[in-house]
């Protein structure tokens, strides 16, 4: 036990205590006996603490890990918070959780610890999409909720997203204001983790209604999905949420012809079918690619564990199934809401748009062309959540998205929605198909009158302390040493967030960033190629974002100009990523 220094020993220590249970302290000693250093490291070096995502790490004994004890903790300072916040109020709060293991356990323990507290639990039944929480915390008119969830994580992990009165997760000052609640607690025994009955209301599947109707109103073309009800639809819910609300919402939305993937379609926190239930992932794409491919399908989609994001497989000029990246999705809904608006007329001086500074600059470009006003946010979707409560009443949201697969159309909730999404999506292409197009079809269009967008993101695992650290030492270097040139291209300016500072090479001239600081580098070409480095908020990885772009001539220069394209993102990725 050499390695390990004082702060994370006294941890070690206090988890050896009978604060805690005999289970925990058995698992915890086991570690110290059999000498499991790197393990213990890992699981005591720090308390788990609020990312872009909330809590999220690996299940375990530890102050570093997913359990019963910082779940409780953490609900004990957002419960003290709360009533701090609203000390003359009956408080209420929703939860939910998804259907990774040991969600519904840690579900329901954070009922308790609320109610405990006096505080009135909304909790599902049975496991439900963060959407779905994000709408009942508006819904019930709660000031707060969790949502017991990891997201696309790895199945070794789970994670706690806080929600505040609007429905969005914590932002400043709420989220920092909550770990100095939670750092306030010196010991477990100030958990309250009896659970008081009377302060929880089961919320049941009838509540799903409530849901699908609100969404169901802000259909824009309802006479083009009767055209097209028959549009050809495989679904997958990679074992998690979205199996228990999508196949409705597109039932109730009228479309007929809906297949599932039924080796899929159990929710099972091992995830036993794909290595990473992420939709990003082309490997978790794979079994709904395939059976879209045999159903010759016109729109293939799949949604990670919790439902928030959504990956999209379409058929492209050749009459293949082709997986779109999360900006091109992004850019096809926000083309699609807002041309069919004009159409219409519906369109209004103050509606607006959201993106993320990591994601295409295509969205920019569409809504620029349409006159509607975007705003451009940090990483994270409570950062669009955070935007869209700051102005309203006074500015009209219309839609939103980010790279990684995050969309939301409409302001009934504040986060992003797949179940949303994906009615949007069949929609969008029954309207584009009952004019004689593909969205493949739009997609190059919006190339050919826009620019051709190509976009890339690496992701570096480094897992554990020493990763933590080998992450911090990359951005550093970066920062120390920042490229001039970039794929045999010169850098213009460089942005760095963390300092809120934007600067100008060829003047040395520098501007501020109104942005929060955020541990965030962009370096933009004199090309206008936008490469980001950033360590993730919810993930021990560092991400590399990289988006280039170059007229399209035509559809048939689509392929020599993609080939072009991708030999410039892998220069420039080659400069920059140092592995």
């Amino acid at each position: 036990m050499n390695t390990i220094d004082q702060a994370t020993n006294n941890r070690i220590q206090q988890w050896l205590t009978a604060e805690y249970d005999s289970e925990t302290v058995a698992q915890v000693q086991q570690l110290v006996d059999n000498n499991e250093e790197t393990e213990l490291i890992d699981s005591f070096y720090k308390d788990l603490e609020f990312g872009t995502g909330g809590l999220r790490g690996i299940m375990g004994v530890g102050s570093n890990r997913m359990n019963k004890y910082t779940i409780g903790k953490a609900t004990q300072g957002l419960a003290n918070y709360l009533k701090k916040q609203f000390p003359d109020q009956a408080i209420k709060v929703a939860v939910s959780y998804d259907s990774r293991n040991n969600s519904q356990k840690f579900g329901h323990l954070v009922a308790d610890v609320f109610s405990a507290n006096g505080i009135h639990v909304y909790l599902f039944e049975a496991l439900r999409p963060t959407p779905v929480l994000s709408f009942a915390v508006r819904h019930f008119g709660c000031q707060g909720g969790v949502m017991l969830t990891a997201s696309h994580n790895p199945k070794e992990y789970n994670g706690y997203k806080a929600y505040w009165n609007d429905g969005g997760q914590l932002v400043a000052p709420h989220d920092k204001n909550v770990i100095t609640e939670v750092d306030a607690i010196s010991s477990v025994t100030e958990i309250k983790f009896d659970r008081q009955p009377e302060n929880i209301t089961l919320v049941g599947e009838d509540f799903d209604q409530h849901y699908v109707d609100a969404n169901k109103k802000l259909s824009i073309h309802p006479e083009a999905v009767a055209a097209e009800k028959d549009l050809k639809i495989v679904f997958s819910s990679i074992h998690g949420t979205g199996v228990t609300i999508v196949p409705k919402m597109l039932e109730a939305w009228g479309f007929t012809n809906v297949h599932l993937v039924e080796e899929q379609a159990t929710p099972d926190g091992n995830f036993p079918t794909v290595v990473y239930p992420n939709p990003e992932e082309e490997e978790a794409m794979s079994m709904a690619k395939k059976k879209g491919e045999e159903l010759d399908a016109d729109v293939v989609m799949a949604t990670d564990p919790d439902a928030d994001r959504v990956g999209l497989a379409v058929k492209n000029h050749k009459g293949e199934i082709q997986l779109l990246n999360g900006n091109q999705i992004g850019s096809l809904l926000i083309y699609y809401v807002l041309s069919s608006k004009k159409e219409n007329g519906s369109l209004k001086d103050n509606d607006f748009i959201v993106k993320t500074i990591v994601t295409s600059n295509l969205m920019t470009a569409i809504s620029d062309s349409f006159s509607v006003k975007h705003y451009e946010t940090l990483t994270g979707f409570k950062f669009i959540g955070e935007v869209m409560t700051r102005v309203e009443g006074k500015e009209n949201y219309l839609v939103g998205g980010e790279e990684s697969y995050g969309f939301l159309v409409g302001d009934l909730v504040r986060d992003k929605d797949a179940v949303n999404a994906c009615a949007f999506i069949a929609e969008m292409a029954a309207y584009f198909k009952s004019q004689g197009k593909s969205l493949f079809d739009v997609l190059l269009s919006l190339y050919e009158q826009y620019g051709f967008y190509q976009e890339k993101l690496i992701s570096l695992t480094k897992k554990g302390k020493a990763g933590a650290e080998e992450i911090k030492q990359m951005m550093a270097d970066l920062r120390a040493n920042a490229p001039q040139t970039l794929g045999g291209v010169a850098v213009k300016e460089i942005r760095d967030y963390a300092h809120g500072v934007a600067t100008v090479l060829a003047s040395n001239s520098q501007s501020s960033i109104d942005l929060p600081k955020s541990d965030v580098l962009q370096f933009i070409t004199v090309d206008g190629d936008v490469i980001s480095a950033r360590p993730s908020g919810t993930e021990p990885k560092i991400k590399f974002y990289c988006s280039v772009k170059e007229p399209l001539a035509s559809r048939d220069a689509y392929e020599e100009t993609a080939i072009k394209l991708e030999e410039k993102v892998k220069n420039i990725m080659a400069d920059i990523v140092k592995d």
